[in-house]
């Protein structure tokens, strides 16, 4: 079994992440400062996992998290396109400084491999189909910059430190976990939860618009085997 500390532990992904690898019998340290997150969401598992309420901006504190770690599971963010228009700087300081945190502590701690929650904002509005790695970013928003900046901190440290990273582009998660409730949540969450109250779903346009959606459940497989996978392969 091995040693995992997850960042962002009590939000929709970080949690879902939790509570898989506990069952799994994995050791599980999580940490987060519940800006986003909910500690609800570790509801069943909260006696089982190493839960520290602080900021990955706390870089000494994050190290000693580390010690001992095999993988870090990335997921700390404040993730919200709007947020990120109103109000780049703290956006920037919780998405761009505290993936360099993370990564920093990871690499003074001696961990194997980091995962970063990176985001499908790299590829801007690109109209073709499907997106691929191969595309070349273009974020048009503060966010997505915060975020891909991370993606060239995390490919920076392994050819600089040797710290291996891999970096997953989210689109559009869903599943159980996901709060409804923000204005930020995903469009299945909110149709779900009106549903479930008897209320018709507010729909924009003719209803032929599209998007990609995740389930959680891929996400939280392709975190693991993006701890597992042989580097090269990577």
């Amino acid at each position: 079994m091995a040693r995992y500390l997850i960042t962002g532990v009590a939000g929709f992904i970080g949690s879902s992440l939790a509570h898989e690898l506990l069952q799994q019998g994995h050791e599980v340290i999580g940490v987060d400062n519940l800006t986003a997150g909910d500690v609800h969401n570790l509801d069943g598992i909260i006696r089982d996992l190493d839960f520290r309420v602080m900021d990955v901006n706390e870089t000494s504190r994050l190290r000693e998290c580390c010690r001992g770690v095999d993988f870090v599971l990335h997921q700390a963010a404040l993730a919200s396109v709007p947020r990120s228009v109103r109000d780049p700087l703290s956006t920037h300081v919780a998405n761009v400084d505290g993936t360099l945190s993370v990564l920093l502590a990871a690499r003074d701690a001696g961990v194997s491999r980091v995962v970063y929650a990176a985001s499908s904002s790299a590829y801007g509005n690109k109209s073709s189909q499907p997106k691929h790695e191969e595309m070349l970013p273009d974020p048009l928003s503060p966010y997505a910059a915060q975020k891909l900046a991370g993606e060239y901190y995390v490919r920076s440290f392994w050819h600089v430190y040797g710290l291996e990273g891999v970096c997953l582009r989210y689109f559009n998660v869903f599943g159980p976990r996901q709060s409804s409730d923000s204005p930020y949540s995903g469009v299945i969450a909110k149709f779900a939860s009106e549903m479930l109250k008897g209320e018709s779903p507010l729909i924009f346009g003719d209803g032929n618009q599209s998007r990609d959606f995740t389930s959680i459940d891929n996400v939280v497989s392709a975190n693991l085997l993006a701890c597992t996978t042989p580097a090269a392969e990577v």
